[in-house]
Parts: structure tokens; C-alpha cells; sequence
């Protein structure tokens, strides 16, 4: 029986909370993190999320959209915080953090993954700390030694790779966690308008050009989705999610989200690449016991 709902905004934070007999729940969104996309809103079983669009002034830069949770409709199912590439939301259960989903094994993780061959580091070099966006990467130098050590917040890393563009010396590799395409119509674009460009969360992926319309640099796109959300012409931007990095996963829910997140064509695929790995794994397996492996 639930005693109490609440919702609790600061300029950091946005806490909603669920308060029963024998648990409390907490989700937490750090407002520093969440760059307004879609992605949690699109996967939402509960339709919680609900995307705030920026209000244009006139002569400023667009602001990014923000969210708002609905305490009364969250299920604080823990999809949110899983499937988030920035790490923007902490799901609490008594105080320490755990995800319902997780345990059950009804959600797949997303694979994160930065790779750094510090040998290759240069003693004066940081351009990978100076490129990341999102402020996760730390170079630290021993000026004795001669060595660099590249310290990165892998857990908030939203694998835009703005980092292994910059390097100088190839040291640090970057794996994608959403892969898709990204396109600008440039004849439906308004004249003069950036909106796309003022909220994308990574430099150099949406530029404008000379002749002052937007450009698109797919290479570090993590296709969050809210140059989409703030496009002010329908059809001038399209975007499309084709696969996501994850952990390997039999569930019905997480079918559900792919689908959402990708389409019924790229969930199929999957299901499809699922099969033939069991069919590959099996073929293996039988001709192990034939040849007594």
C-alpha cells in the first residue's frame, strides 16, 4: 500500500519518490546530465516521461527541452536509468541503488566502452579531455616518469567518440552504443534556422554551412534524438536508430523497447541474428558430443 507520493525539483536535481510500508523508491535526474532527449520518454512502459519543448526568444540561442516525470504513473521499473546513454537517472530502493529490471533479467545492460593505450600518450598531450563534451575524461601526468594515465567516467560515457577524433595519436577507441542515420533535408530547412544545432549535446555533429544551412557529421552522432524534437519543420530532420550495443537478453520487454527505439524492421534483424547464433551454438555443441570434445 503506497503511503506517499512525492515530487522534489532543485536546480540539480529532479526526486520523485514512492513510499510504501517496507520500501521506499527513489528515481533521481541529474539535470546537469539529461540533455533532453527521447530516449527514456520513447521506452517508458508507463508513459511517465513527458518531454518539455524549449519556448524560442527571439535573437537567443534555443535552450534544450527538459523532462518531467509523472510520480503518479512511474512504475519505478529502473528502464529509464538502464537504457539512458548519459547516465542521467539513479533508481534507489531503500537508499541503495537497484534496478527491478536488472535483477529480473528482463533488461539488457548498454555496453559502454573506452579503450586507451596510454603508451602512445604523449607526456604534453590532453586533447582527449579538452574534446570530451560531457567533461568525463581526466588526463593526470607524471612529470618524473614521462607517463600520462587517461582516467574516463565510462558509466556516463554516451559513446560519441569526439575523443578518439581529436587524438593526435590514435590512443583512445570509442564504441558506439546507438548506430543509425541521421539526415537534413536542407529545402524544408526555415532560413536562418539553428535550433538543431544550438541543443545538439556534441560539437561538430551539426554545423552550419556557408550558405547558412545545417550540415550533418555522422561520425559522432549518438542519435539521442533532440535535434528531432526541436526541428520546427516536420520532415526537414529524420533520424533513425538501426542498432543498440547491449548485453545479450530474452525478453519480451526488451523486444518492446527495441522496437520503440529502432523499428519493427532492425527489432526483426535482431531476432534474426539471435536465432542463427542459438542455431550456430547448437550445430557446435552436437558436433562436440559426436566427436566426444
Amino acid at each position: 500500500m503506497v503511503m506517499k507520493l512525492s515530487s522534489t525539483e532543485t536546480e540539480e536535481q529532479i526526486i520523485i519518490e514512492r513510499i510504501l510500508y517496507t520500501r521506499r523508491y527513489s528515481l533521481i535526474l541529474e539535470k546537469n546530465r539529461c540533455v533532453g532527449c527521447e530516449i527514456c520518454q520513447v521506452i517508458c512502459p508507463r508513459e511517465a516521461i513527458e518531454i518539455i519543448k524549449p519556448i524560442k526568444v527571439e535573437g537567443e540561442k534555443l535552450t534544450r527541452p527538459s523532462i518531467k516525470v509523472d510520480e503518479k504513473r512511474c512504475s519505478f521499473c529502473g528502464m529509464c536509468d538502464v537504457i539512458c546513454p548519459f547516465g542521467a537517472f539513479t533508481l534507489k530502493i531503500n537508499g541503495d541503488e537497484k534496478i527491478p529490471i536488472l535483477e529480473k533479467e528482463s533488461f539488457p545492460r548498454l555496453i559502454r566502452q573506452v579503450e586507451v593505450d596510454e603508451s602512445k600518450c604523449p607526456s604534453d598531450c590532453d586533447e582527449c579531455q579538452d574534446a570530451c563534451p560531457f567533461n568525463l575524461i581526466h588526463v593526470s601526468k607524471d612529470e618524473v616518469k614521462g607517463t600520462v594515465k587517461v582516467d574516463v567516467d565510462i558509466d556516463h560515457c554516451p559513446g560519441c567518440r569526439l575523443c578518439e577524433l581529436k587524438c593526435p595519436e590514435e590512443a583512445i577507441k570509442v564504441k558506439r552504443i546507438f548506430s543509425g542515420i541521421i539526415q537534413i533535408d536542407q529545402r524544408k530547412c526555415p532560413e536562418g534556422c539553428c535550433d538543431c544545432v544550438d541543443v545538439c549535446p556534441v560539437p561538430e555533429v551539426l554545423t552550419v554551412s556557408n550558405n547558412g544551412k545545417v550540415e550533418v557529421n555522422e561520425y559522432c552522432c549518438i542519435y539521442c534524438g533532440v535535434c528531432r524534437i526541436v526541428c520546427p519543420v516536420e520532415g526537414a530532420l529524420s533520424l533513425t536508430r538501426t542498432v543498440i550495443a547491449h548485453t545479450p537478453v530474452q525478453s519480451g520487454a526488451w523486444n518492446a523497447a527495441l522496437e520503440k527505439l529502432t523499428s519493427t524492421q532492425d527489432l526483426a534483424k535482431e531476432l534474426t541474428s539471435k536465432r542463427m547464433v542459438k542455431a550456430i551454438e547448437s550445430t557446435k555443441r552436437r558436433i562436440g558430443e559426436r566427436r566426444g570434445i
